[in-house]
C-alpha cells in the first residue's frame, strides 16, 4: 500500500536550502506530485559518491512555492524548530534512546532471518547440483563410486560445503550464534545503529506551530513558467548540463528521456536572435526540442492584472533539417 502522508509536509528551510530528510516523503511527492529534486547527502556504505547520493533531497525554490502554492507542502524554519531540544525532558531523551535501541534490534532480528533463508537457498542450490549431476554421470563400479564420495562430500561432523561455511562466516553474528546471546533475544552489542533523519520525535510535529512556518518561498522570475510546465504534468529539473534553466520530462525522469530546453522570458523582454538560434541548435543536437516562455502583461477588464502564472504562453523551437 503506497504511503500517505498527513498535509501539509513539512520541508526543512535550513540555510536558504529547501530539504526534505524523509525517504518516505520523498516518494511520495515524487509519485503524486512530479517533484523530483536533487539527491544531495552521502551514502556510508558507497564509497564511489559522484554516481548515487542518498538524503537529503533537495528542492528548487521554484519545487518548494508549488508544493506551498497547492498546501501540500509548508516550510519550517529548522533554526527555532531545534531550539526546543535544548528544554527536552531528560526522561524524554531516555525514551526516545529505548525507542532507537528497540528499531536497532528488531532491524537486526530482520537481518538475520534474511541471511538464514539466503543460506538455506544456497545450500539448496548446491544440493539440486549436486543431485543433477550423479543423475547424468556414467554408471561406475561401487569401488569408484564409494571413493569419489569420501572426497568429494563433506565429512558427517560438518555436512556443509567447506566453501559455503567460509562464504557465511564472515557474516555478522547473530542472535542465534552470539557466545553473548540468548534464544530470547538480541543482545545490545548487537543491535543495530539506528541514525533517525529527522528530529520530529522527540520534538512535537512542527506544522502545528505557525511560529515555525515560512509561509512562502522566494522564487525566481521564471516561476510561472515553471509552475505551467508542472501544472501540464511534465517533471522538471535543473538544466544547468544543458545550459538552460530547466529540463523538463513528460514522465518519470527513471522511465522517460527529456523532452524540453526551457529558457524564461518577460513578455516584453529583448530576446537576441542568436540567443534563439543557439538554443534551437542545442536543443536538436541533443534531441530534444527548445521551449522559450514567460507570462503575458495582460488584464482583466476591471484593470487588475491577471495572475502570471496562469497568462503563461510558450514556444518551441527545433532544426528541421539536422
Amino acid at each position: 500500500m503506497d504511503f500517505q502522508p498527513t498535509l501539509p509536509i513539512p520541508i526543512s528551510f535550513i540555510s536558504g536550502r529547501y530539504l526534505l530528510f524523509s525517504i518516505d516523503f520523498v516518494t511520495y511527492l515524487r509519485r503524486e506530485h512530479n517533484i523530483c529534486g536533487v539527491l544531495t547527502g552521502t551514502l556510508p556504505q558507497i564509497p564511489q559518491q559522484n554516481v548515487f547520493l542518498g538524503l537529503p533531497l533537495e528542492l528548487m525554490p521554484e519545487e518548494a512555492r508549488v508544493l506551498v502554492d497547492k498546501g501540500v507542502a509548508c516550510i519550517v524554519d529548522e533554526a527555532k524548530a531545534h531550539q526546543g531540544m535544548q528544554s527536552l525532558l531528560e526522561e524524554d531523551r531516555r525514551k526516545y534512546l529505548r525507542e532507537l535501541e528497540s528499531q536497532g534490534l528488531h532491524a537486526s532480528r530482520i537481518f538475520a532471518e534474511r541471511k538464514g533463508q539466503k543460506k538455506a537457498e544456497t545450500l539448496k542450490k548446491i544440493a539440486e547440483k549436486k543431485a543433477k549431476g550423479k543423475a547424468q554421470a556414467k554408471p561406475q563400479s561401487e569401488e569408484s563410486v564409494n571413493a569419489a564420495t569420501a572426497t568429494s562430500e563433506p565429512s558427517a561432523a560438518n555436512d556443509e560445503p567447506a566453501s559455503v561455511v567460509d562464504f557465511f562466516a564472515g557474516d555478522t553474528p547473530t542472535p542465534s550464534t552470539s557466545s553473548k546471546g540468548t534464544s530470547t533475544g538480541t543482545p545490545a552489542a548487537q543491535a543495530f545503529h539506528v541514525t533517525p533523519a529527522t528530529s520530529y520525535p522527540p520534538l512535537p510535529d512542527p506544522t502545528t506551530s505557525s511560529e515555525l512556518i515560512v509561509f512562502r518561498p522566494d522564487v525566481p522570475s521564471s516561476y510561472p513558467l515553471f509552475a505551467h510546465m508542472h501544472s501540464r504534468g511534465y517533471f522538471l529539473s535543473p538544466g544547468l548540463r544543458f545550459g538552460c534553466q530547466y529540463v523538463a520530462y513528460p514522465g518519470d525522469p527513471l522511465r522517460f528521456h527529456s523532452h524540453f530546453l526551457v529558457v524564461s522570458s518577460e513578455w516584453d523582454q529583448e530576446i537576441d536572435l542568436m540567443d534563439i538560434i543557439i538554443g534551437g541548435r542545442l536543443g536538436t543536437g541533443v534531441k530534444k526540442g527548445f521551449l522559450l516562455g514567460g507570462p503575458r502583461q495582460a488584464k482583466t477588464e476591471d484593470g487588475s492584472e491577471i495572475e502570471r502564472t496562469e497568462s503563461v504562453r510558450t514556444f518551441s523551437i527545433e532544426w528541421a533539417g539536422m
